[in-house]
């Protein structure tokens, strides 16, 4: 059993550890996850300048890639319609509308120029071996930009998710440069899709962010929808609005989609409604406004890490400073060798060293010829010579010996020597150097990189501002039933979002949903809105009496909680309710049975002279002799409580006026 549990635990641990680093989050390096990076890579191999058959690519990528063409193909197409790193050609779907790509037999695709600036950099990048073995792909490449805030991303792995909001290219990049120069600077996603973004609550990529769709009112008697908010396309929009006329939010008479390369969305509204009355609506109940929420992260230094927005501006600038530190060194020693090596070509031909060599029987011989010829002009040369530079002055043809130009060598050893000065210059003031390289960048791109998304600060829209308040709630008071399906006279008018509250003459209240059918009881004193904010300011007065027991009782209070569906009560048990009313200058007469030795059979009260209690609290005794009449002398004949979505509330028994025992 232990070694079961054992194998188990080691297993499932190792799986956790595999779909987080290798397929679901990306790395906060290059950006990419697994399959995208193998992507690019195939298409670096296959880079001759032409378009390839995506079936052809995905082939190519299966030698890297272990979980099958479908996922390829699909994360190529995603990576194409970034638009950044693949040139298309053919049909590859429109993310904005939901339309998917052609088959990969018939569409095609190549690496542009500016991905293999990006990511191509074979010398300074580090290769391992295939799933295979027979393989080498790269562990991660070496991108000089945050990639990963450009195109966004999502993934869920094992007890962990990611899901980072694409922003714009050229403001990351100026970001990027921003941060070289010790500026501040601020990112704010940006969505290929357009729309608005309210992004107040963005919290540097682990908040929230607000979308919504671009609508066009010019026209009173319909809307146009003209772009779609991130996350959306036309069809699941389109079928929200449905949704949103089936369950009666919304009054629409049609719904025509005439989108080609553009949005173009348009609702024809139903007679007697305007565009401004249901545009608040379309927000709140459709997907033309949505929140997303985001969660930065990234697999940085093998380990998946939560971090901001900013935090990965600053990482790449970093890091950038020192890919390009790596290539300007690997530059400088390059160029270093082959001034070396044309300074020994130039002298081997010039002193016509090489003639040294022809009377000489043995190797040994001739590499110490040439050696000893190369000794007058040892101050000439940057290091001492090798026998594996003698072997390549040997293998010289005696054709190029005969056609040495020495001007033109002269001319290419000057170049060089400049691309040394210019190589030693920009080491030297490296962040300067990067900033024109990232500048470069921006150049290159700009043109197809405008912002889409506008940046625009919107309140959010409850659900219950705008909800339709035409659900007529009725009460048959000969049955006890109360809903929007019962036969009996109208109390009030409501939305689906409102909850109820019912006040039986037993003291007892309930607050429920919206009933369609819902037995209340046949002595129901008070059906209302249940609106928190507007029941806790109205204040509750209360007369009752105990059964089997002498006197009268006024318990003023208000009801500022509960839980739906369940049963609290004001009064104490087996009380009766002699007089109810939510007015504060509500007067009553009590008339008492008559006693003897008492001439006093009537009293009247004023409910404000008393104080107002919490709901759990006993009543205040009024009077000790039986009641056999109360009778209200000042209180409202109705009684509204106003709030944003009540339309009505009253007594229905106009606070038992006239009460007799």
């Amino acid at each position: 059993m232990a070694y079961i549990k054992k194998l188990l635990n080691d297993n499932f641990l190792y799986y956790a550890s595999y779909v987080i680093m290798d397929r679901a989050i990306p790395e906060l390096d290059d950006g990419l996850k697994p399959v995208q990076r193998r992507i690019l890579h195939t298409l670096f191999e296959m880079d001759d300048g032409k378009f390839h058959k995506v079936a052809n690519v995905v082939g190519h990528c299966m030698k890297y890639h272990p979980h099958g063409d479908a996922s390829i193909g699909s994360a190529l197409v995603g990576l194409a319609n970034k638009g950044l790193f693949i040139e298309t050609q053919g049909n590859f779907g429109n993310p904005v509308t939901g339309d998917e790509a052609s088959a990969p037999r018939y569409i095609e695709c190549r690496c542009t120029t500016f991905a293999k600036e990006v990511f191509f950099h074979p010398k300074i990048t580090q290769y391992i071996d295939s799933y295979d073995g027979r393989n080498r792909e790269p562990l991660v490449f070496p991108a000089k930009i945050p990639v990963v805030l450009m195109l966004g991303t999502e993934g869920i792995a094992v007890g962990m998710s990611t899901k980072i909001l694409p922003h714009n290219s050229v403001e990351v990049i100026q970001a990027e440069v921003a941060c070289l120069e010790g500026k501040s600077f601020a990112l704010t996603p940006d969505f290929p899709t357009g729309g608005f973004i309210d992004a107040s609550d963005y919290a540097d990529g682990n908040g929230k962010v607000r979308v919504r769709a671009l609508l066009d009112t010019s026209d009173p008697k319909k809307i146009v929808i003209k772009e779609v908010p991130y996350g959306s396309t036309t069809e699941s929009l389109i079928g929200s609005i449905e949704e949103g006329v089936r369950a009666g939010h919304l009054k629409i008479a049609s719904i025509s989609d005439f989108t080609t390369d553009k949005v173009e969305i348009e609702l024809k509204l139903a007679r007697g409604v305007y565009a401004k009355e249901v545009v608040d609506s379309l927000y709140a109940f459709t997907e033309c406004e949505r929140s997303i929420s985001c969660n930065c992260l990234v697999i940085k230094d093998d380990k998946p890490t939560i971090s901001t927005v900013s935090d990965i501006i600053r990482y790449h600038a970093g890091k950038l400073l020192n890919l390009l530190r790596q290539e300007l060194e690997l530059e400088r020693d390059e160029l270093q060798a082959e001034l070396f090596a044309r300074t020994l070509e130039r002298i081997f031909i010039e002193e016509r060293i090489y003639k040294e060599i022809e009377t000489k029987r043995t190797s040994d011989a001739v590499i110490k010829a040439v050696l000893d010829g190369f000794k007058p002009f040892a101050k000439e040369l940057s290091r001492k010579i090798g026998t594996e530079d003698v072997e390549r002055l040997l293998k010289i043809p005696i054709r190029r010996i005969s056609l040495y130009d020495i001007e033109k060598a002269k001319k290419d050893m000057e170049r060089i020597q400049q691309q040394l000065a210019q190589n030693k210059e920009h080491l030297n003031h490296l962040v300067q150097y990067a900033i024109e390289i990232l500048k470069t960048y921006i150049k290159t791109i700009e043109s197809a990189s405008s912002r889409r998304t506008r940046i625009k600060s919107f309140k959010k829209i409850e659900v219950k501002t705008v909800a339709r308040h035409d659900f007529a709630l009725r009460y048959d008071s000969e049955g006890g039933y109360l809903g929007t399906e019962v036969s009996g006279e109208k109390i009030l008018e409501a939305s689906k979002f409102d909850k109820i509250l019912i006040l039986r003459k037993n003291g007892i209240y309930t607050v429920i949903p919206l009933p369609d059918k819902f037995f209340a009881g046949q002595n129901a004193l008070w059906i209302t809105v249940a609106e928190k904010e507007a029941l806790s300011s109205a204040i509750i007065t209360l007369v009752y009496s105990l059964a089997n027991q002498k006197g009268v009782y006024i318990k003023r209070t208000t009801i500022d909680s509960w839980l739906t569906g369940k049963d609290y009560s004001l009064v104490p048990e087996k009380a009766e309710i002699l007089g109810f009313s939510i007015d504060t200058a509500y007067e009553f007469q009590l008339e008492y049975k008559p006693k003897p030795r008492s001439k006093k059979t009537k009293q009247i009260f004023h409910a404000k002279e008393y104080p107002v209690r919490k709901r759990q609290a006993q009543g205040i005794r009024l009077a000790d002799r039986e009641v056999i009449q109360l009778e209200v002398l000042h209180a409202q004949k109705a009684n509204i409580i106003n709030s944003p979505s009540a339309h009505g509330g009253g007594l229905l028994e106009a606070a038992l006026k006239k009460h007799k025992k």
